[in-house]
């Protein structure tokens, strides 16, 4: 058997290059990329400011039994130390296993599965039907647009007082169903109500976002498309399942899932709609600002733990769908 040796290294042809440690790789990488990590260093050291520092200690928080009563505080010129302790795993298990269980967390997280639910798929379907209606050649589309949008333009404490102002018992929507004698449910203190008042109008506040980004995914689609299937026969039902649902797919995928995101973490809409008056209404979020912010003594620990809890939740949720998106782009592409 011959063997071919380089002239110029002595080394055998396809012997492969000894992998060098971690320690050299990264000076290597530092030395050639040392610019761009000057540039991205600020932005590493207000994330860890902003968002490392607090996520660790609201951590370490679920692991103690801190409250208001226990935790350091300076009355006057009295300073208190903390005295809570270190309780390990408890607060988790009190949350998801205990007596008030049900009460306390699944009732809110069932809650809050069917609000994200119904209000993402309200956000896609109304803002899919009007990104295609805007996305045909009418008169004063450039109009209809700006007034679309105006709902995602305004500050969102504008619009929600604006909503809870009209769906008062005073308010204009009681009056008008009043004239047209019909009942007036009360929107901001039965349950039920309650529930409808806060899908309303986080719809308000989230279609118009929905229907910019699928008017742009729309957009993007290749028209040939649509002529290649009307020569062919295609009605408008089967072109809008075949060319334009598949040409909105990484939109969609994309959008879907910053809105579930938004929704299940949607706190201004809740708390500036109802604040601490509505405990059926609350999701987990606004639940767990109650549990710290909203009552005596406040439950800190409780609350970082929900607060983990959420993230926890919307890790694994993200994971498995991506992972499931990323099945089907490979059984699109067999």
């Amino acid at each position: 058997m011959t063997v071919a040796i380089d002239r110029a290294t002595g080394k055998r042809r396809g012997d492969r290059e000894p992998k060098s440690g971690l320690g050299r790789r990264l000076r290597h990488g530092y030395q050639k990329h040392w610019y761009a990590y000057a540039m991205i260093a600020p932005v590493v050291v207000v994330l860890g400011v902003l968002v490392l520092y607090p996520l660790a200690y609201g951590l370490y928080l679920t692991l103690t039994d801190a409250n208001s009563l226990n935790t350091a505080r300076t009355i006057g010129v009295n300073h208190i130390d903390a005295t809570y302790k270190f309780i390990g795993l408890d607060n988790y298990a009190d949350i998801l296993w205990g007596d008030t269980a049900y009460d306390r967390f699944w009732s809110h997280f069932i809650w809050t599965i069917v609000w994200t639910a119904l209000c993402v798929t309200l956000h896609y379907t109304i803002g899919l039907g009007l990104a295609l209606l805007l996305n045909q050649k009418l008169r004063g589309r450039t109009f209809y647009r700006l007034v679309l949008i105006l709902p995602w333009a305004v500050p969102t404490f504008v619009t929600v007082f604006g909503w809870r102002f009209m769906l008062a018992d005073g308010g204009i929507i009681n009056s008008f169903l009043e004239t047209l004698h019909l009942p007036t449910p009360l929107w901001l203190e039965d349950t039920f109500w309650q529930r409808f008042s806060a899908i309303m109008v986080n719809t308000w506040c989230g279609v118009p976002f929905m229907m910019l980004s699928l008017l742009g995914g729309l957009q993007s689609i290749d028209t040939s498309l649509y002529e290649a299937a009307e020569m062919d026969g295609a009605t408008a039902w089967q072109k809008f399942r075949y060319v334009t649902l598949p040409g909105l797919r990484s939109v969609s995928s994309t959008v879907v899932l910053l809105g579930i995101i938004w929704t299940f973490n949607q706190f201004a809409i809740i708390f500036l709609l109802f604040g601490n008056t509505a405990p059926d209404a609350q999701i987990l979020v606004t639940w767990a600002y109650y549990l710290g912010f909203g009552q005596q003594p406040r439950d800190f620990a409780q609350s970082a733990a929900y607060g983990i809890l959420l993230l926890a939740i919307l890790i694994v949720f993200t994971s498995f769908y991506r992972r499931w998106l990323n099945r089907n782009d490979q059984q699109l592409a067999i």
